[in-house]
């Protein structure tokens, strides 16, 4: 995203958890896990995540965007996206936009750049698979009751930056009966800043949060993502808002077979497919 102000750019990225959305955390105990250890953990939740990404290949889905710039209560500037995820006879994903109004972002001070269409589709629903771990590090911090969902919890960080690669950092929190992540905080790194008030684009990603919701009573498929948060730059405050949401999730394709420990997970019935509804999250704003 884009900040023009004054005759500079500025990019940018926005997702930021809120104080109502945190109030429904239980406490964080630091206490170690009963029965294994983080370890196991680490291997158990990263062999899911493996299935969690092949497997959200082979649904269609709807993705909605929101993007707000807001002087109090008043917007002064809007964008909007909602597509539908789509497959080919060949299995490759297609897009097929549903709704796009034209973007008034801009009456605010910003616009998309091409980092934002990329998080919006790859960071906020962000993956932490086996091949992925060891560009990570991880670290255990404890135990929290998120809604009903009693979790580990987990630290993370990559251990180097390699040329133009984006990369999470934050928390993460793995369910402790399905060992899957069910919830996200964080943001996208690296980020650029003009410390030294040059004129430098700044790149910034502040945080954000993602829940998952079970669907298809097996994957945790991410469904709700927020932000409100005021940016702080050089040239002055924006207050910004973000809401994605990822819905009318359906499985496609009667030859498809997704293999977990070397057995195929079977398909769920439509009668037990559990709606959406992100964890701990009020009703979505409009």
């Amino acid at each position: 995203m884009k900040l023009a102000a004054r005759g500079a750019l500025f990019s940018l990225t926005l997702i930021l958890l809120t104080g109502a959305l945190a109030a429904q955390e239980g406490t964080l105990e630091n206490t170690p896990p009963t029965g294994t250890t983080a370890e196991e953990i680490i291997t158990r939740f990263a062999a899911k995540e493996k299935l969690f990404k092949e497997a959200r290949d082979h649904y269609t889905y709807r993705q909605s965007i929101k993007v707000q710039t807001r002087d109090g209560d008043t917007v002064t500037g809007e964008y909007q996206e909602s597509f539908d995820v789509l497959y080919d006879d060949k299995g490759h994903r297609i897009e097929n936009v549903v709704f796009a109004p034209q973007s008034s972002l801009e009456n605010g001070g910003l616009s998309l750049d091409e980092g934002d269409v990329q998080d919006f589709r790859n960071r906020l629903p962000f993956v932490l698979t086996s091949e992925e771990v060891p560009e990570y590090n991880i670290l255990y911090v404890g135990q929290q009751q998120e809604d009903t969902l009693h979790c580990y919890v987990f630290d993370i960080a990559p251990k180097q930056i390699v040329g133009k690669k984006r990369y999470f950092q934050g928390r993460i929190w793995v369910d402790d009966r399905d060992f899957q992540i069910v919830k996200t905080y964080g943001q996208a790194v690296p980020e650029i800043r003009d410390t030294k008030r040059k004129g430098k684009e700044e790149h910034l990603y502040p945080k954000f949060t993602t829940w998952r919701e079970q669907i298809d009573n097996q994957y945790w498929f991410p469904t709700y993502t927020r932000a409100d948060d005021v940016l702080h730059f050089n040239t002055g405050d924006i207050h910004i808002r973000e809401i994605l949401k990822y819905e009318d999730y359906k499985r496609f394709g009667a030859n498809v077979k997704i293999l977990y420990q070397g057995k195929e997970v079977p398909k769920a019935d439509d009668k037990d497919q559990k709606t959406p509804q992100p964890p701990g999250t009020p009703s979505p704003q409009k």
